[in-house]
């Protein structure tokens, strides 16, 4: 395995997302995007007679993807979605500066990360309201975010981020839905929580009553799967067959595939949206 120090080449890097309205939606309102943020340097002039020995061109300085699950039905919830990674990645292209700071911390991605996700939680309001009160309109957001030798998790509402590594699935993400925070209080079970129709239930969404964005920061590390997904998927695949799937994997379009897959046949009821990301090290 290559050390830690290295950081992956763009061509190290296998990176997939798919998106499906379900078995039972006419519409899908999830809605995914992946990016990358490079750093370029262009030779204006120079004296040099082979400049292609200097090995410049463009530098990736950040990997983004986001997934996001909009609720308002039909188009109010394609465009809660839609709208707020839009809004969000252009708050993060505009901010560029902060990755090239030489003194650019956690605290600052971690900052910079709140105020994309609020940024986007007020243009999805305002869109509300510029087509009245009375319309439903709001999304999940979770955006993975790497910089190496870290990676950063913005989570709002409940679409999930799980990290897989020797053969252990672990959710880093938490659901903040109404259920889960009565377990939270210890009102109730886990079990219970997942039993209960509060299980569904957003307790902080963009564009809804109250948004509250969690930043979590990670290191990176090259034995890590990273998976993102909206409740399209988990309502109908548990936490093993995830874990089986990512262990078996043979790249992230054939993971990502076949938990599609896997959510068609437990019944498919909502939007399914998912996202997989590992590095596989050149030979």
């Amino acid at each position: 395995m290559p050390e830690l120090s290295r950081k992956p080449q763009d061509d190290e890097l296998d990176v997939f997302g798919i998106t499906h309205p379900g078995l039972v939606r006419k519409n899908n309102e999830d809605a995914f995007l992946l990016a990358s943020i490079h750093k370029r340097v262009t030779i204006d002039s120079t004296s040099l007679t082979d400049t292609q020995r200097l090995q410049l061109g463009d530098q990736r300085v950040a990997a983004i993807a986001m997934v996001a699950d909009g609720v308002g039905g039909l188009a109010s919830g394609e465009e809660a979605s839609a709208l707020a990674l839009e809004t969000a990645m252009r708050y993060v292209t505009e901010t560029m500066n902060c990755y090239y700071r030489s003194d650019a911390n956690a605290s600052h991605f971690s900052d910079e990360l709140q105020a994309a996700a609020m940024r986007a939680h007020e243009a999805v309001r305002d869109a509300r309201v510029g087509q009245g009160e009375h319309r439903r309109m709001a999304t999940t957001l979770t955006l993975y975010m790497g910089v190496w030798p870290n990676y950063y998790l913005l989570q709002v509402g409940d679409s999930r981020y799980y990290s897989w590594r020797d053969g252990v699935l672990t959710q880093v993400s938490r659901d903040q839905t109404v259920a889960q925070a009565l377990v939270d209080q210890g009102l109730i079970t886990q079990a219970a929580a997942e039993r209960t129709p509060l299980a569904h239930v957003l307790s902080s969404a963009i564009g809804g009553d109250q948004a509250e964005p969690v930043v979590t920061h990670l290191p990176a590390d090259w034995g890590n799967i990273h998976l993102i997904c909206s409740d399209g998927l988990t309502k109908h695949v548990t936490d093993a067959q995830i874990a089986k799937r990512l262990a078996t994997m043979t790249s992230a379009k054939q993971a990502c595939e076949a938990l599609l897959q896997d959510a068609l046949d437990g019944g498919g009821s909502d939007n399914v949206t998912i996202i997989v990301r590992r590095v596989v090290p050149r030979a």
